[in-house]
């Protein structure tokens, strides 16, 4: 049995299977880029064809595309929920990730990777952004950045943990990098603050420090006056749901839909001609569950007009049947 990867590489399942499962040294000083893809996601198909173009312009690489939901022992393990999503494995090991149909991002990484290590330069790479201009977009990406492992929903360290929970705690308002992400940031930030641990701590993109600090700066109740609170959770659900007049809380985005029900609620919506906005709620566990509660409605997407909830996908296609759908988009009903 065999994946058809539709380009240059065909790699048997059960190899790829245990190669990511138990880092086999099958592919040892080769670049092996892994596409975990579903069919009904267009995005994923879009990728395919970009990736067909760098297996042209990288013949030294592996290209190999993964049904996600046909293998969910490897996608729980890389923790893949979302498609499209790539991982690259160099020497057997993971070096690098990225989520979502960035074509751009996806070259970058690619001609990277290939280019370093193991392999000649490649004539058609680009020159890469400059490491200390990179650092200090992603510091400053937020009023207040965490560079942490793993994420806020799954720490993967104690102290990054605790990090979490403090700030948590202080109810302040953050956004956070994922240092094992991206092996390039996680060994360059240390350098850039001259400070060699992690979790890391930035407001305005200035350092404050690591956990130890933090700790320090919660005994002595300054912790509350450095960084910025978040809003009450029912006053930014309220902002959100009002957000536009149609508003859709959805997996994914409008180019993105990332579930069967999030594609088809677009689809209708789409055909509709009526603007609208969505948000997604994989990107902020704090919405995803707490809109849950705040409409008395437990699964998404959520449809919203004018702030009020309209109901999810089965409601929307009812709508629409009736001829209901269109009036209530436009706030006539």
């Amino acid at each position: 049995m065999q994946w058809d990867c539709g380009l240059e590489h065909f790699i048997p399942v059960p190899v790829v299977t245990i190669m990511l499962l138990h880092h086999r040294t099958m592919f040892k000083k080769s670049l092996v880029v892994v596409h975990f893809w579903a069919p009904w996601a267009p995005q994923c198909a879009q990728m395919n064809d970009v990736m067909a173009e760098l297996a042209k312009e990288h013949p030294q690489v592996s290209f190999v595309k993964l049904e996600a939901e046909a293998v969910p022992e490897v996608s729980e393990k890389y923790e893949i929920s979302s498609v499209p999503t790539f991982l690259f494995f160099k020497n057997s090991q993971k070096v690098d990730r990225l989520d979502g149909a960035h074509a751009p991002e996806l070259t970058k990484k690619v001609q990277r990777h290939a280019s370093s290590g193991s392999f000649p330069p490649s004539g058609n790479e680009h020159p890469k952004e400059d490491l200390n201009l990179r650092l200090k977009k992603l510091t400053h990406a937020a009023p207040c950045m965490l560079f942490m492992k793993g994420t806020p929903q799954e720490p993967r360290c104690g102290f990054s943990k605790q990090m979490v929970e403090i700030l948590n705690k202080h109810n302040i308002q953050f956004s956070s990098f994922d240092i094992f992400s991206d092996e390039e940031v996680r060994q360059g930030l240390k350098t850039y603050s001259s400070w060699p641990t992690y979790p890391q701590l930035y407001v305005s993109g200035e350092l404050v420090g690591g956990l130890d600090i933090i700790k320090e700066l919660e005994a002595s109740e300054e912790l509350d006056t450095i960084c910025p609170k978040a809003p009450k959770l029912e006053e930014r659900l309220k902002v959100l749901t009002n957000k536009a007049s149609v508003m859709l809380f959805m997996k994914g985005n409008k180019q993105e839909a990332k579930c069967g029900f999030s594609k088809q609620i677009l689809e209708i919506l789409n055909s509709t001609g009526v603007d609208y906005e969505t948000f997604d709620i994989l990107e902020d566990e704090e919405v995803r569950q707490g809109l849950k509660a705040y409409s008395n409605w437990p699964t998404y997407p959520q449809l919203y007009v004018k702030g009020e909830l309209v109901g999810g996908l089965d409601i929307v296609k009812e709508l629409k049947e009736n001829g209901e759908l269109m009036p209530i988009l436009k706030g006539e009903n």
